[in-house]
């Protein structure tokens, strides 16, 4: 279902996740129970629950707003893929952009930069998380496609 006929019928249940997302990837939408991360300019923490079976869920990230630092490239890209990850909603940048694009996913980001993250092993999985306007936590169902991104604390649909 469309976001814009999902909030229609559905306002009372769903936030707008309020930024200006960039979307990325084949995948024109998904509706799915989301998993939340917590790190900043550092993709450690990503990359080991990339690695892990996705389910179908989202992984909803708050990279704290940056966008000079990318903390997703086609790498994590490639593998969110490959472990059933139903795609990304990310407070952060990536890079790797083109090629993300042309890849069987859906990626909601603010921005890319070239510049690759750090490696120094932080970040919180499972917590809850805000951006946007919205509290996320893990359970918690997202709704995208080319109109936005919506939030609701059960599934819908």
């Amino acid at each position: 279902m469309k976001t814009a006929d999902l909030i229609d019928s559905h306002a009372a249940d769903l936030t707008l996740v309020h930024l200006p997302f960039r979307q990325f990837g084949t995948v024109s939408d998904f509706a799915a129970p989301i998993q939340t991360i917590r790190c900043f300019e550092n993709n450690t923490v990503l990359r080991a629950q990339l690695e892990t079976p996705g389910e179908g869920r989202v992984l909803v990230v708050d990279g704290g707003g940056s966008t000079r630092i990318a903390i997703l490239g086609d790498i994590l890209a490639d593998l969110a893929i490959k472990n059933g990850w139903a795609g990304l909603v990310m407070n952060a940048a990536i890079r790797d952009s083109a090629e993300i694009n042309e890849m069987n996913t859906l990626v909601f980001a603010l921005a890319t930069s070239p510049v690759k993250s750090a490696k120094l092993g932080w970040g919180e999985v499972g917590v809850e998380i805000g951006f946007g306007g919205v509290t996320f936590a893990p359970g918690d169902w997202v709704y995208g496609d080319a109109d936005g991104v919506l939030h609701s604390t059960k599934k819908l649909v």
